[in-house]
């Protein structure tokens, strides 16, 4: 048993499942462990550098690519029988990274000039470039990720052999291999640009705030706020997992973090263990959404559709706010549905003692938000917050990110550095990264294929032909798109191959653009929770000794009430109100009349969804209320007046029937 009472062979489990999603990387010890971990801890220095001072764009990105190649061929081993055992192709491969950023860079910008027509060098060094991204993606996120890449990459070469609307004229390996290395279209284009200067600055800070004691913390001050009540571990677990959904950044991370403390008292309640496992992977998928630090994917958006990522939190906010209303009214429920004890679970402190203590890890964690409505930049604006993180964190000696020993001259500095939390955090910012980091290089290649072919346009137009033109289809097909792709690759690769090939069609249609990328991303974000990929619900069923199918089908229980709501801001002028119009500055000439009304109509249409999964509500629920409930809901989720009015009649006829029924139930004997 660990010190959360977990036996080994449940955390040997979840432990797969994280290296899984973040992928299996060697355990060195010893020099070559130091020496990798310095690698990363100048990785992130630099980027934080490039944060503040000027790195030309060109540089930053080559060597952002070129520092996460090395880092991955010498931590994640080629094959698993090799694990733990540095092999000399890992070696030659991340000499080779380096060599390759030293010849684009050493080109200067006649390099990029020949993009068109490079000479053979220049086309042999690009090969072994994209062989080494295809390699390294591999590694990371398995052969799923590759084999569609290389399948964009064999569209390229042959579409001219396809029958129409999929033909173009083909390109051969000359101009191929020169658009994706030699220009800022292919691998060095948006998805590397943004991994250079957001993801891994925002995963630097979210190391900083797990090093510095923010997670126990939320965690701690969950229990201590929530606590008290049947439904209070319930609660508890989902705002934990939304205040963890920063330090963490990963569904799995937080589902199995806030699991392991929590798991037991879900039991003790009286939690069916497949349900308790889907709530808790329910909360970690929430996590990836919930602003101020959202899922890698959101960055992209900013970066897609050039607008803040001040711009993006906004769009995010009242979403995020359905979503986990959703998750607290199915919490309601279970107390009923499960008759759940009324047990009081005892904290160490109380909420308030907690905050009184660790108060700065709240302003931490929305310092980001605050630089930003003072106008700074969101790259300078995280290199702030992690500077305020690890100053904050000195006001105390149990969350000092450098040791209060070192100034008080009871520990030596120097020797002291390699195990200091400052270290450590510097370090896993940048080991953090690396799965997403090679996965924006391979997306990178898709990003130019499509771009070159023109695929997105052909795509578009066949999803809307095929949809006869109706939005609400489009939506459909889209959704079921960007589901497809997502059940078998990363939330981030899922968001980038579906903005460009599925986000023109409904563009196209008339839905603003902004509108369709968050569309995209909410659905890209479902693959946390979708099989065969579903890692945070098969690592809450270990968690909680349950099914781990079973538990995946209960995760989609808890978050459907809120899957509805992208349907919401695409199918109508005024659901894309529930965005605040996409931009800060149009705030104030909002409607806010018509956004009430809208947020009014989804909250009830999520209760209503929530009470018709459940098969229980007020009372436990007879099949014709389920249904009326379900159809009233979904209804809600359109907007429009005749598809409220249906909701608002169905809702009010069941919580009549539902009222009487809970009457007749308890009604005292005479």
């Amino acid at each position: 048993m660990n010190q959360n009472g977990i036996d080994n062979e449940t955390q040997e489990k979840l432990d797969a499942f994280i290296k899984q999603e973040e992928g299996d990387s060697n355990d060195y010890k010893g020099l070559l462990a130091k020496f990798i971990t310095l690698v990363a801890v100048g990785m992130s220095l630099f980027h934080l550098y490039a944060a503040y001072s000027i790195v030309p764009t060109q540089q930053l990105r080559v060597i952002h690519v070129a520092l996460v190649l090395f880092l991955v061929f010498l931590s994640f081993p080629i094959a698993a029988r090799f694990k733990n055992r540095l092999m000399l192709w890992d070696v030659l491969f991340a000499i080779g990274s380096v060599a390759i950023a030293y010849y684009i860079l050493s080109g200067g910008d006649d390099f990029m000039d020949r993009n068109t027509a490079p000479n053979s060098t220049d086309v042999m060094v690009g090969i072994g470039l994209i062989l080494l991204i295809l390699e390294s993606v591999r590694r990371t996120n398995g052969m799923v990720l590759v084999t569609v890449t290389v399948l964009f990459l064999l569209y390229a070469f042959f579409g001219n052999y396809l029958p129409a609307p999929w033909t173009h004229k083909g390109y051969d390996l000359d101009r191929l291999v020169g658009y994706m290395y030699m220009s800022l279209e292919g691998i060095y284009g948006t998805a590397v640009d943004v991994s250079a200067t957001l993801i891994i600055l925002f995963t630097i800070f979210g190391a900083f705030l797990q090093f510095t004691g923010a997670g126990k913390f939320f965690i701690d001050f969950s229990f201590a706020a929530m606590g008290g009540k049947s439904s209070g571990v319930g609660r508890t677990i989902v705002l934990s997992s939304f205040l963890m959904g920063g330090p963490s950044g990963s569904g799995v991370a937080t589902t199995v973090t806030v699991g392991s403390v929590a798991a037991p008292m879900l039991a003790k309640v009286g939690y069916e263990k497949n349900a308790a496992g889907g709530l808790l992977a329910a909360g970690g998928l929430g996590a990836i959404i919930s602003p101020p630090v959202l899922g890698a994917a959101a960055f992209l958006i900013a970066d897609f559709l050039k607008i803040s990522y001040l711009d993006v939190l906004l769009m995010a906010t009242i979403p995020t706010i359905l979503f986990y209303l959703g998750l607290f009214v199915m919490v309601e429920i279970d107390v009923r549905k499960y008759g759940m004890k009324n047990i009081h679970f005892e904290s160490a402190e109380s909420a308030w003692a907690l905050t009184k203590k660790y108060w700065f890890h709240f302003f931490s964690l929305i310092s980001i938000v605050v630089f930003m409505m003072f106008g700074f930049s969101p790259v300078m604006s995280v290199f702030w917050a992690t500077v305020v993180s690890a100053l904050s964190s000195m006001l105390r000696e149990d969350t000092a990110i450098i040791p209060w020993a070192w100034f008080k001259g009871k520990e030596p500095i120097i020797s002291g550095l390699y195990n200091s939390n400052l270290t450590k955090a510097l370090a896993s910012g940048s080991t953090g990264v690396l799965a997403i980091a090679a996965t924006c290089a391979g997306a990178g290649l898709i990003v130019g294929t499509v771009t070159l072919t023109g695929l997105g346009l052909k795509f578009s137009s066949i999803v809307i032909q095929y949809a006869g033109g109706s939005l609400l289809l489009t939506a459909i097909f889209t959704a079921l798109i960007v589901w497809i792709v997502g059940l078998a690759v990363p939330v981030t690769a899922s968001y980038i191959i579906c903005a460009v090939i599925a986000a023109p069609a409904l563009i196209n249609l008339g839905v603003p653009d902004f509108a369709a990328h968050m569309f995209i991303f909410y659905y890209a974000v479902l693959s946390e929770v979708s099989p065969p990929t579903a890692l945070s619900p098969f690592a809450a069923a270990a968690i909680c000794k349950g099914n781990p199918y079973r538990t995946t089908l209960q995760t989609w229980k808890y978050v459907a009430p809120a899957i509805l709501v992208p349907f919401m801001f695409v199918l109508d002028k005024s659901g894309v109100s529930l965005l605040l119009m996409g931009s800060s500055s149009a705030l104030e000439q909002a409607d806010w009349m018509q956004i009430g009304w809208i947020s009014f109509t989804a909250v009830v249409g999520i209760i209503c969804l929530a009470g018709g999964l459940q098969g229980w509500f007020i009372e436990k629920t007879k099949i014709l209320e389920r249904i009326i409930m379900i159809v009233s809901g979904v209804a809600l989720a359109y907007p429009s007046s005749e598809a409220d009015l249906i909701g608002f009649i169905g809702f009010g006829l069941v919580l009549i029937t539902q009222t009487m029924t809970h009457l007749k139930l308890n009604r005292k004997p005479s």
